[in-house]
Order: structure tokens, then C-alpha cells, then sequence
């Protein structure tokens, strides 16, 4: 028999002592679970403060390297410190592609976002997009709607490296091969004049300006700088040369430079594209024939004929056949364009 104390109770057994220990009242189980609720919403609220404060530094990473779009009044963007990749600025603005262009932001809206640099007293000047502009500030002008007076676009917080402003400028229309090699040779021309850019030669800044073309595209842009260095304001169509006209052109000049003040005075009278195309041609046909023959000292043959390897090669006045065992049409057009352009280095010394 189990002895009862004095208050009349039987005394605890360790097991109902092991037995109120593990259990829990609801007012222990309360406190626990809201503790572990606050443990979890504290370590949440770090997590989330990190990660804003994470995204925020790389928002203001992407302002400050132009990689933000925004809108800004079309007032507030200048043109006067970048001299524009197009020849004939005017002609562009009132082509049928611009409006088309037009037609295509009045019905969807302003697509891609220009690029502007800040410049002074809350202006922007521009980088790339000069068409785009010019689209919306010729809607604005001829409907006076609010949503043609403002440009989406991404802005740099300084102009930065001068020549590079000249790469970016050209980048998008050398892409969409949208320039001729007039305009490509001008960018050239200008970033030489530009006083922020290395001190180089025109020449010598088409392989940084275009440094992602092939070497051939280049070589031709190089020949229209030289077209356009010598033959100045009195090539008045210069957009409307071709390549291998204007690289004729070019190599003529080389050839006999005393012949470009006759050309120049003879370009000044054309009144139109077919005249100075035929202006042109008469000049590359009269030169070429003239300096076919002084060359090797006077010395000139009616026709060579040789076999190099698996290679016949046969020249007459001013036609080389190549004829091969091999289909020519089993190589891509870019080894061609390589092959011949090392063929006129070597023969005519460039």
C-alpha cells in the first residue's frame, strides 16, 4: 500500500514525471511557433533586402552604361557634335523608305530605342538612330501628336572614346548593310578631321573603324577614300558609284595622278548620275588604256598564256581567263573576293 502524504495525495511516479516533462500545453506550443515564425520572416526580409539591394546596384550599372531606355522630347536631342554616317542627309529625309519608316511608328509605335550621350544644360546628343529621329520629329511636326514628341532611348552619361563614337555610329548600318562605300568612306574621312580622335590618316582609320569587316570590304572603302580625298565636292553623286567602279576609279588615280584635275573638271559639268557614271567610265577606260602601255618600261605583249600548277591562265588586252580542272563553285564567295584582291595587290602593287 502506497503511503499518502499529508495533503492526501500519493507522491509522483517517474513516470508521470517523464510523462508532464514531454508534454507540451498549448501556451509552450504557441510561443514555439510563432518564434520559429519570426526566425523565418527575419531571415526572409534579409534575404529579400540583399536582393534588392543587389538588383538596384545593377539598375544603376545599366543607366550609367546606356542600357536603360527612357523617354526624352525630342527637342531636347542635338545633332552638331557627331558628323552623321550619310552623305546626303536631305535626300534620306525625304526618301521613300522614310516614309515608310513613318508609316511603320504611326501604326506600331517606336520599336527599337535610339542612342544619346548627355551633354550640357539637360540636352543629349545623338549616337545612333539618326533616322528613327528624324521619323518621329517629321510626324510630330506634321500631325502635332504628344506621343510623336518623345523617343525612346538609351542614354550614356558621357560621350566617351571619341573614335568609338564613330564605330557605333556605323555598327547598326554596317550590319544591315544599309551604307554605301561612299558613306563608309566618309565616316572615315570625318573621324580623320575629328579633333578628339588618334591622329591618323583616313586610311589608316578604316581598319579601326571597321575593324569586324573582311579585309577585302575594306580595301574597297580604303579605294573610295582615296576617290573622295582627290576628287572632293566635284564628285557630286558620290553615292551613286558603284564598288568596282569606284575601285577602278581609284587604282586610275594611282596609276596616273596627274589625270584626277582633268577628272575633277570634267565631273563638274555633269548635271546628273548617268553623266557622271559615263564621266567615270570614259576616264577609268582612257587611263587604263594609256598606262597598259608604259608599264614594265614600254614593254607590252598582245597576249601571255602560261600554266601555273593545275591552273591555265591566259591574258589578253585587258581580259585574264582563268581556267582550272576544279568547279570555281565549290568555293564560297568571300575565298574568291580573297583571292582576287591578293591578285590585284600583287600585280598592281597596292
Amino acid at each position: 500500500m502506497v503511503k499518502r502524504n499529508k495533503f492526501g495525495f500519493e507522491p509522483l511516479s517517474d513516470e508521470d514525471v517523464r510523462r508532464a516533462q514531454r508534454d507540451a500545453g498549448p501556451m509552450s506550443v504557441a510561443v514555439r511557433e510563432t518564434a520559429a515564425t519570426l526566425n523565418e520572416s527575419t531571415a526572409e526580409l534579409v534575404r529579400k533586402r540583399r536582393q534588392n539591394a543587389e538588383e538596384a546596384q545593377k539598375y544603376r550599372d545599366a543607366v550609367s552604361e546606356g542600357r536603360v531606355a527612357e523617354m526624352i522630347r525630342i527637342d531636347k536631342i542635338r545633332l552638331d557634335d557627331l558628323p552623321r554616317d550619310r552623305i546626303d542627309l536631305d535626300a534620306v529625309a525625304q526618301s521613300e523608305t522614310m516614309e515608310e519608316l513613318k508609316a511603320s511608328i504611326r501604326s506600331r509605335g517606336q520599336k527599337e530605342p535610339i542612342e544619346v550621350w548627355r551633354a550640357e544644360e539637360g540636352t543629349f546628343q545623338l549616337k545612333k538612330g539618326w533616322r528613327r529621329l528624324t521619323a518621329l520629329r517629321q510626324l510630330f511636326e506634321e500631325t502635332g501628336d504628344e506621343r510623336f514628341a518623345e523617343v525612346s532611348a538609351r542614354v550614356a552619361a558621357t560621350d566617351g572614346d571619341r573614335l568609338g563614337l564613330f564605330i557605333d555610329m556605323v555598327e547598326e548600318n554596317v550590319i544591315r548593310e544599309d551604307l554605301t562605300f561612299a558613306e563608309l568612306a566618309w565616316v572615315a574621312i570625318a573621324a580623320s578631321r575629328d579633333a578628339g580622335v588618334v591622329d591618323l590618316a583616313p586610311e589608316q582609320l578604316v581598319g579601326r573603324i571597321y575593324a569586324s569587316l573582311h579585309k577585302v570590304k575594306q580595301s574597297y572603302i580604303r579605294a573610295f577614300v582615296s576617290v573622295l580625298m582627290r576628287l572632293g565636292e566635284d564628285l557630286k553623286f558620290p553615292k551613286a558609284v558603284s564598288r568596282d567602279l569606284g575601285v577602278e576609279v581609284a587604282r586610275r588615280i594611282k596609276e596616273a595622278p596627274e589625270s584626277a584635275d582633268g577628272l575633277r573638271e570634267a565631273l563638274r559639268r555633269c548635271r546628273d548620275v548617268a553623266e557622271q557614271d559615263g564621266v567615270l567610265r570614259g576616264f577609268v577606260s582612257r587611263v587604263g588604256a594609256g598606262a597598259q602601255g608604259t608599264r614594265r618600261g614600254g614593254q607590252r605583249r598582245d597576249k601571255y598564256e602560261f600554266t601555273l600548277g593545275g591552273l591555265k591562265v591566259t591574258a589578253k588586252g585587258r581580259e585574264c581567263r582563268l581556267l582550272a580542272r576544279q568547279d570555281f563553285g565549290q568555293f564560297d564567295r568571300e575565298r574568291l573576293e580573297a583571292a582576287a584582291q591578293a591578285f590585284q595587290n600583287v600585280l598592281y602593287g597596292e
